[in-house]
């Protein structure tokens, strides 16, 4: 299910050469953590938004807006595929609720600051890997720092001899 949601996806943003960066759980699996995969996250650039919007406007199961959710203050849109759900953000002015603190804090998405991983078979641009752990470090949820532990467990097998 996650697999074809992506390849769809990714095949959609690569034909009209959109940039765009993968984060949340699938970016946590590409480095490492095993969780069971709950959606698909991506952010696209600003002034590439509304195109995306337009191109999948067809899958779209919650429309393009600015919500603030689950610790999130971003406008992004919501489709369906296969059952899958695919959630693509606008990097332009996100914002993360700092779980320590209780403030908002900009979550800057560098598109030069990606790590290309195969997963599914599919060679996809991730957040890297430190900015993926500062964010989900900030949110604080369980999720979030479960995904940490199992990278940073990963993370210090691959570098033993």
């Amino acid at each position: 299910m996650h697999r074809k949601a992506l390849e769809w996806i990714v095949n959609l943003l690569e034909s009209k050469q959109i940039p765009f960066q993968v984060c949340g759980g699938l970016a946590a699996i590409g480095y490492g953590s095993k969780r069971p995969l709950n959606d698909i996250d991506l952010f696209v650039p600003g002034e590439r938004f509304q195109e995306v919007a337009t191109a999948v406007k067809e899958r779209i199961s919650k429309p393009a807006g600015h919500y603030c959710e689950e610790g999130w203050d971003l406008e992004y849109l919501q489709c369906k595929y296969e059952g899958c759900k695919v959630e693509i953000g606008n990097a332009d002015n996100t914002k993360i609720l700092n779980s320590t603190h209780g403030r908002w804090e900009t979550l800057r998405i560098d598109f030069s600051d990606t790590q290309h991983k195969t997963i599914f078979g599919l060679e996809i641009p991730l957040m890297s890997q430190a900015n993926l752990i500062r964010y989900k470090s900030v949110l604080g949820r369980p999720v979030d720092l479960q995904d940490i532990k199992a990278m940073n467990a990963y993370t210090a097998l691959s570098i033993l001899p």
